[in-house]
């Protein structure tokens, strides 16, 4: 059985997260099936929209922890062949349909795509604080969403697909049997538009999308250095072992308190 499965609607290609028993986590063979089919995709001209969704109760699960600790490197092996949905140079839009929980990088899969669909009762979560030394700070700023909301998200609060449709996050929400239907009469309203016009919309509106700025993006390199970097591995050997993590925080105590700022 594919690991990523595939299917033709006409001018729209379905693609579908396929590791059910593993709520569709990200691992190698994973990543590497999306940078073939991505990339495909992009080359093939009689392919104009995509739509991710996935199989099971998980739309997916973010990074695959069994695997990078069996690697013993958190983050995931990355496929050799560039991935252009994964990197943003996929000009053609792409349509998410969250079957089930979007966690951590199965977050930011539905983050990158251009129009989202999601059943009720989906649960989503920005998973970087519970995995690495900094939340995800950057999500609620690329959702244009107001601070208290925005810092919910960056320390790993979990968010139902019927709060994110009423922040604007989610552009639809539907049962279960409706999702998959629903992205493909998105895309087909979308075929009705002049060729020039969608794509040149599509473009425009990614271009108007908030950025983080050249100093923050700084800052948070930094951050990312600033506490126990063991404490990575044994947040991801916790949640594989089922227990509670002991961290360490910082290797010396006295960091806590030696925060860098915008200004440094």
């Amino acid at each position: 059985m594919a690991v990523v499965e595939t299917e033709r609607h006409g001018q729209v290609l379905v693609v579908r997260l396929n590791r059910p028993e593993r709520l569709n986590a990200l691992n190698h063979e994973m990543r590497c099936a999306l940078a073939e089919i991505w990339s495909d995709f992009r080359a093939d001209p009689d392919l104009e929209i995509g739509i991710l969704t996935g199989t099971g109760r998980g739309f997916c699960a973010g990074e695959d922890m069994k695997e990078s600790l069996a690697d013993g490197a958190p983050g995931g092996r990355q496929p050799e062949r560039e991935d252009p949905f994964a990197s943003g140079a996929l000009e053609k839009p792409v349509i998410a349909a969250v079957n089930g929980f979007a966690m951590g990088g199965g977050f930011m899969l539905v983050e990158r795509t251009d129009l989202r669909v999601a059943v009720r009762g989906a649960v989503f979560e920005v998973s970087e604080a519970k995995r690495w030394l900094l939340g995800g700070y950057n999500h609620g700023h690329l959702a244009n969403l107001p601070h208290p909301v925005a810092l919910e998200m960056a320390l790993g609060f979990r968010f139902t697909a019927e709060r994110f449709h009423e922040l604007g996050f989610l552009n639809r929400l539907t049962e279960p049997e409706a999702l998959l239907p629903t992205a493909l009469e998105m895309a087909a309203h979308m075929l009705t538009l002049p060729p020039a016009a969608r794509v040149n919309t599509v473009h425009m509106m990614r271009q108007m999308r908030p950025r983080v700025g050249p100093a923050e993006a700084r800052l948070a390199a930094r951050l990312h250095d600033h506490g126990a970097k063991s404490d990575l591995m044994e947040s991801r050997a916790a949640f594989a072992e089922k227990r509670p993590p002991r961290f360490k925080g910082w290797d010396d105590p006295a960091d806590r308190f030696r925060l860098p700022t915008l200004d440094q």
